[in-house]
């Protein structure tokens, strides 16, 4: 797939995985809803959501989009 590296993900893309995925969670809790009523509202699914939290998966930017309008936050609060 052209533009795709092939090498290993570095630790650094691994750990700001991570760091995207807490700083969803966090802004998901404030706004006192499941991973279930965040699907509702943003259109991710579920099992997506939990990926993103865990830092298990490259996130769209699509998927954080969606996310912060969800939460009615700037998807810059969900990337510093």
């Amino acid at each position: 797939m052209p533009g795709v590296p092939s090498e290993p993900v570095p630790p650094w893309i691994t750990e700001e995985r991570r760091r995207i995925g807490v700083r969803v969670r966090l802004a998901r809790e404030y706004a006192n809803l499941t991973q279930e009523g965040l699907a509702e509202l943003s259109g991710v699914k579920r099992l997506t959501l939990q990926n993103i939290e865990s830092g298990a998966t490259d996130t769209r930017i699509s998927w954080l989009l969606r996310i912060a309008r969800a939460l009615g936050i700037h998807v810059a609060d969900l990337l510093r």
